[in-house]
């Protein structure tokens, strides 16, 4: 999924106009300082490219499948957040929390998810609000956090082993379970704020993912540009992956020509503790965990103890 922005529009009018270093970053801080409420809707849409409805390839729900609804509560008013979940044969098996991309909703994402099932795992899949059938107009990066930290109080109580839990992002999704995962534990702020902590998971993946939506933008216009105080939306994974404390594990593919490998690369860089970089050869955005399904289990056994089910 390509990961298009407003600013892309901006840098578009500068290299028409020949408008020097220094007068773009003067505009750059005046749109900011501005606010531009229209430029930073049309920058969530671009970010998020909700597409409606259902995904031409979807078949309809495996057998063991089940929907459901979660309740969000935001803004003073009650929304429902649309779940799947798939429980693995075994009762006692690990599960994941699943957290998809832009564009799609779940509909789009059974191939992986049933990648993910077939490794052995339950998986819970929820769609944000702005997506699917869930409630909500057009997502920002805050609702989308919230939503994952609905879900995931959701799968500790359906699996509640904090060693057989796990999450899984993709994409856009990688970006919103680095956040996830930086804030199981409790962050600085909320300890400082009293708040009690989450329940802690065993491990991160993330998949096909970037460093923060700043750094795609630059690579998509211009990298001198101050793009980070013109987006609202900051992603901002290379600087959160830091402060995740259990095993990460990454993974691209080689191929990937919408987001290049080069942003997991630095993510693993960045991160701290127990990790693993899966470079898979000839994957492309979507089909790493596929092609790279024999990595995946080897990575599953040395960095998170696991040995999930053969398919």
């Amino acid at each position: 999924m390509a990961l298009k922005f407003a600013s892309s529009r901006l840098a578009q009018f500068i290299r028409r106009r020949g408008i020097s270093i220094a007068a773009a970053s003067s505009l750059v801080s005046v749109l900011a300082a501005a606010g531009c409420g229209q430029l930073a809707h049309k920058e969530r849409e671009l970010t998020f490219r909700v597409e409606p409805g259902t995904a031409s390839w979807y078949s309809g729900l495996p057998e063991g499948l089940v929907e459901s609804n979660l309740v969000v509560q935001a803004d003073g008013k009650s929304q429902n957040l649309h779940t799947w979940w798939w429980p693995a044969d075994k009762p006692d098996a690990p599960a994941v929390l699943y957290l998809h991309g832009a564009r799609w909703n779940l509909t789009g994402q059974l191939f992986r998810i049933q990648q993910l099932h077939d490794f052995g795992f339950s998986v819970l899949a929820v769609d944000y609000r702005g997506f699917g059938k869930s409630d909500g107009d057009l997502p920002s990066e805050r609702t989308v956090y919230e939503d994952a930290q609905v879900a995931w109080k959701h799968l500790a109580s359906l699996q509640p082993d904090a060693g057989k839990r796990f999450i899984y992002g993709h994409s856009l999704g990688g970006a919103i379970a680095i956040d996830l995962a930086a804030h199981l534990n409790g962050s600085d702020d909320d300890r400082d704020e009293g708040k009690a902590a989450q329940p802690a998971a065993k491990g991160l993946i993330v998949e096909s993912s970037f460093t923060s939506l700043a750094d795609i933008a630059r690579s998509l216009t211009y990298p001198w540009l101050p793009l980070q105080l013109l987006l609202s939306q900051k992603f901002d994974s290379v600087g959160k992956i830091s402060r995740v404390g259990m095993p990460v594990l990454i993974v691209h593919g080689s191929s990937d020509r919408y987001v290049p490998s080069r942003f997991s690369e630095k993510l693993y860089e960045a991160a701290g503790g127990r990790k693993k970089l899966i470079l898979v050869e000839g994957g492309t955005h979507n089909n790493s965990m596929r092609l790279g399904a024999t990595e995946y289990r080897q990575a599953f056994k040395e960095l998170f103890g696991l040995a999930p089910d053969p398919a």
